[in-house]
């Protein structure tokens, strides 16, 4: 399950309130079918609301209103028998959320041969009704898209694996779209001047993300350096030491500063509640300010190891996309281009700054830099690989009317890397280097993506279809 989330599954089966008296028994084993699939969601995720079988129109408003309450995100419908779309529209009208569809019959098929030699006709029908699940999906999906309600379906058997994978799937997308509803982002400092495709509308992420997003001053984090103890310094010091691979040549006042900082910034973060930061500063003139930002690329390393992923140059868009990955539980670590290697088809990416310690292939090496390519400054700085094996890459892309998600799915590989003391992986695609570069950048993408391990392209196309967001997958 992603992390953190405060997720609410809303959950109601449908029937028809005529057939119980006409058919003994029907009413408690539907309900029956329901209490499965209760049990089934609630081992995915355990705030699961259910209002129970929904038989009337008089029962329905009283399910949206029970969802309204209960500030349920995502709602389950499933049905088990036929019933009228008016007992169904209600409950998705009022509860505002996306729904998905259940269409899970009992069992494989029914018993032919069990069922035509049940000489009651009666209790024929009550049998088959009990099967009868996907009798009524046209009906809803029809009055669904004229009422501008979107849908998901899942169809198969109450009890077939391949569904609830499917389910667990929505859940865990649902998971992640409620925790960038709740999101705190801090985006501390300016944009790197000139770097035009990074700017973007921070009002247009509110509008498909939700969240918050606090705007802060380097000043801040400067200021809560000066209140840094010796102690804590010590603290960090030998929380370095454990978690990376310190190299000899890295000079003990740089150290010393990249502690100070990352204390500091653990009480920014703590100060306003942040779930993941985007940064950048220029840091002339101004000698707090300055080592401030030169001392912070082992500080946000870490951060971004416990969940709240840090991006550099400002990268707001970039942000989003590693909140994305790392919810997923997938890592999300900032990268871009660094060369083709026709040689070997495939593709180097990595970034300087913080990079996803929890996904890199071994210990991340800390290095000391002359300089920061292209920045002021110089100190420390982290060289990472990501684990070899399969990885999802994402972009959140704006467009000109839209934000879109853009993903590819590859392997990290083995190989040489650039050892100039930045995070950089080889990955290679299923289409080629050649073609995925071109097919990658015809979408417009800023020129950073957050990479994280595993394929999980189908439950990022399932959050976008949650956010309303065009989903392109290049491979």
């Amino acid at each position: 399950m992603a992390k953190a989330s405060a997720l609410k599954i809303g959950l109601f089966g449908i029937g028809l309130d005529t057939y119980w008296p006409q058919f003994e028994g029907l009413k408690e084993r539907l309900e029956g079918y329901l209490h499965v699939v209760h049990e089934k969601l609630a081992a995915i995720h355990p705030a699961v609301i259910n209002a129970g079988l929904i038989d009337t129109t008089d029962k329905a408003f009283e399910a949206g209103r029970l969802f309204r309450q209960q500030d349920v995100d995502i709602v389950f419908l499933y049905v088990s028998t036929y019933a009228l779309s008016s007992t169904v529209l209600p409950v998705v009208q009022k509860a505002k959320v996306p729904v998905i569809i259940l269409n899970l019959a009992p069992a494989e098929s029914i018993d032919y041969a069990v069922f035509n030699a049940m000489g009651n006709r009666t209790k024929m029908t009550g049998e088959w009704l009990a099967f009868c699940n996907a009798c009524p999906v046209p009906e809803i999906a029809n009055v669904f898209t004229r009422t501008g309600i979107k849908f998901q379906q899942v169809t198969g058997m109450l009890h077939d694996p391949a569904c609830w994978k499917e389910i667990s799937g929505w859940v865990e997308a649902a998971a992640v779209a409620n925790i960038m509803q709740n999101n705190r982002l801090g985006c501390m400092g300016h944009y790197y001047s000139g770097m035009l495709d990074i700017y973007t509308d921070l009002t247009e992420q509110y509008a498909y993300f939700g969240g918050h997003i606090e705007l802060l001053e380097v000043e801040e984090l400067a200021a809560l350096r000066k209140q840094v103890t010796i102690e804590a310094v010590k603290g960090r010091l030998k929380l370095f030491a454990e978690t990376f691979d310190v190299q000899p040549d890295c000079p003990a006042g740089e150290l010393e500063k990249a502690a100070v900082t990352a204390v500091a910034l653990d009480k920014l973060v703590e100060q306003y509640q942040l779930g993941s930061m985007a940064y950048y500063y220029k840091g002339t003139g101004n000698k707090e300010n300055e080592e401030a930002i030169s001392s912070i690329i082992l500080g946000n390393s870490m951060l971004t190891a416990r969940g709240i992923p840090v991006a550099g140059e400002y990268e707001i868009k970039n942000a989003q996309a590693m909140k994305i990955m790392d919810s997923f539980e997938a890592g999300g670590s900032f990268t871009e281009y660094y060369a083709m290697d026709f040689k070997d088809d495939v593709v180097l990416m990595g970034h300087d700054g913080p990079g996803h310690i929890a996904i890199a292939e071994g210990k991340t090496k800390v290095r000391p830099l002359k300089v920061y390519h292209g920045k002021v400054g110089q100190g420390l700085s982290v060289e990472m690989s990501v684990k070899n094996g399969p990885v999802t890459l994402l972009s959140v892309v704006e467009q000109k009317d839209k934000l879109i998600l853009l993903l590819a799915e590859a392997e990290a590989v083995s190989g040489p890397i650039l050892e100039i003391g930045n995070t950089n992986s080889r990955y290679r695609f299923p289409i080629g280097a050649r073609k995925f570069v071109n097919n990658w950048n015809s979408q417009g993408p800023a020129h950073h993506c957050a990479v994280g391990v595993g394929h999980i392209s189908s439950k990022i196309e399932k959050l976008g279809q949650l956010l309303d967001m065009d989903v392109i997958k290049v491979c």
